[in-house]
């Protein structure tokens, strides 16, 4: 049983998202401050996270970043309807998806399925090796979900940059327009922001490219799309 926090300062929001989600068999817990959050997050572990920006004392945003930072667990941003700005901010700081307010439960309820399926997809049978990717030097590792460089330094990837970089990996040296990218990525029929992918793009490229002003790895073609550059190898 997938377990989920959901941290939210509107108690029937909460009251109602955790009846919700546990008639779909999902262990719930909620928060409704940072406070709150901390001290569950230290006392378990989740698969998911559910995060309004909107919250008392430390408000979403900050508390993604600093989840982000220690976690790769998968993160749903809650924002109002006209903050777009919040959208692109929680992108930028390791959020994975996001749904404005008001929203259908059933929408967010496929939108936490579709983020628990991507994160289950690669692990492996009992016995079986952790398989990878390497491309550079660096190595992708399917099962853990997890980028390390050379030296085998661990560079934290939230569940969206695993599965975009995992797209980029899967289809190298060919070019790539942002509707494609996300329908290999989220699955097709996702709606998102215009923007989520230059985002999680941006943020990969911080990350594994030797110059960001100039990336080598991961080009823009103008009007078109992006291209992974790299050659990919399979490894065990």
């Amino acid at each position: 049983m997938s377990s989920i926090l959901v941290v939210d300062d509107d108690e029937d929001l909460l009251a109602l998202l955790k009846k919700f989600l546990e008639r779909y068999d999902y262990a719930v817990d909620v928060a409704d401050s940072g406070t709150q959050m901390d001290a569950l997050m230290a006392s378990k572990r989740f698969d998911a996270l559910i995060l309004d920006v909107m919250l008392p004392g430390e408000d979403g945003l900050s508390l993604c970043k600093r989840v982000r930072a220690a976690s790769s667990i998968p993160i749903i941003m809650l924002t109002a309807v006209t903050e777009t700005t919040d959208r692109i901010v929680g992108l930028e700081l390791g959020a994975d998806d996001y749904l404005a307010k008001p929203f259908d439960a059933r929408e967010l309820l496929a939108r936490v399925r579709a983020l628990l399926r991507r994160a289950a997809r690669h692990l492996p049978a009992a016995g079986e090796h952790h398989p990878g990717l390497r491309f550079g030097n660096w190595r992708l590792d399917l099962a853990r979900r997890e980028l390390r460089s050379a030296d085998m330094t661990l560079v934290p990837l939230s569940s969206g940059e695993f599965e975009l970089l995992l797209v980029f990996l899967e289809h190298p040296q060919r070019l790539l327009t942002r509707e494609q990218l996300l329908d290999y990525a989220r699955g097709s029929g996702h709606e998102a922001y215009d923007r989520s992918i230059d985002v999680q793009i941006s943020r990969i490229r911080r990350k594994i490219e030797a110059n960001v002003r100039s990336p080598e790895m991961i080009r823009t073609v103008r009007n078109a799309g992006y291209i992974f550059t790299m050659p990919v190898e399979r490894v065990p």
